[in-house]
């Protein structure tokens, strides 16, 4: 294998490893909630400027500093939840209104984060560390750090949903609301934990993003065309092909840039999904709408 195409291999996979934290915070907020945020991109900026105040400003430790960040975005999304999407759906507008209103919030979250910390590029306070030489391939530590936390933080994601009572109580809602509330369970508890898991993941996602990156105000919003295509991809609602879709979208931008150019990655994202949608129209996996 050419060794250059190797290394956009391994930078494919840190940024799909971004990519899958973030895509399953907001296949749960579809298929749990029914709503397309498209200020989703925007509370991982937030998590990840959260997390460069309490890094910079506070001298923080950097992974304490992410946990606190998650805790400070979870809160914000809980505040957009008591705000806005609880009384909207309780005079049940439409999904155009939801939408509508998402995209305000993305503007009102980025807008106030370049009010506060400005335009310009930020970087966590971190020791320089030299690139890890594998047969040739050059790893960045934080690459590898993000890849490893991001499968341990699935781990227990998976573990959540499948063996414990709220994760179980998640899959039914996903599965039939109706039916769930029918049967006794507590949906609004349900909708708490799930803004309270897609917070923390998305924070997450943000923080490691900006361990391989630059801390921007932007940054979530260029995130968030390939985060819905992950979604799409991998099946509305499944939190699993929407992990398996996002390595898939992480991969195939960073191998384009060779012959597309950077500027042109998240034309891939949407081509990759529009030519699997033509073939599988509800995705890779099955989803739960």
């Amino acid at each position: 294998m050419n060794l250059q195409f190797a290394q956009l291999i391994v930078n494919g996979i840190a940024v799909g490893s971004i990519i899958a934290l973030a895509a399953v915070g907001l296949t749960l907020t579809l298929g749990i909630l029914r709503l397309s945020n498209f200020a989703h991109g925007d509370f991982l900026t937030l998590g990840a400027y959260l997390t460069f105040i309490l890094n910079t400003l506070f001298k923080i430790n950097i992974w304490l500093s992410m946990v606190i960040a998650a805790v400070g975005t979870v809160a914000a999304m809980l505040l957009s939840e008591k705000l806005l999407w609880s009384r909207m759906r309780s005079i049940r507008a439409n999904s155009t209104t939801f939408i509508i209103i998402s995209i305000g919030l993305a503007l009102f979250i980025r807008n106030g984060i370049i009010f506060i910390w400005g335009g310009s590029n930020k970087n966590y306070d971190l020791p320089i560390s030299s690139a890890i030489d594998v047969g040739g391939l050059k790893i960045q530590p934080n690459q590898l750090l993000v890849f490893v936390l991001a499968i341990l933080i699935i781990l227990v994601l998976h573990y959540v949903l499948q063996n414990t009572k709220i994760g179980k109580a998640m899959r039914a809602v996903a599965d039939d609301l109706d039916l769930a509330r029918v049967s006794g369970i507590n949906v609004d508890q349900v909708i708490l934990w799930t803004w309270v898991m897609t917070g923390s993941l998305t924070s997450l996602g943000g923080s490691m993003y900006g361990l391989i990156t630059a801390v921007r105000p932007n940054m979530g919003w260029f995130l968030i065309l390939p985060l819905f295509a992950s979604v799409i991809l991998g099946g509305i609602g499944n939190p699993y092909g929407a992990i398996a879709a996002a390595f898939i979208i992480g991969i195939a931008q960073e191998t384009s840039t060779p012959l597309l150019g950077s500027q042109y990655k998240q034309g891939v994202a949407l081509l990759i999904m529009i030519l699997v949608l033509l073939v599988r129209p509800k995705g890779l996996f099955k989803g739960t709408i």
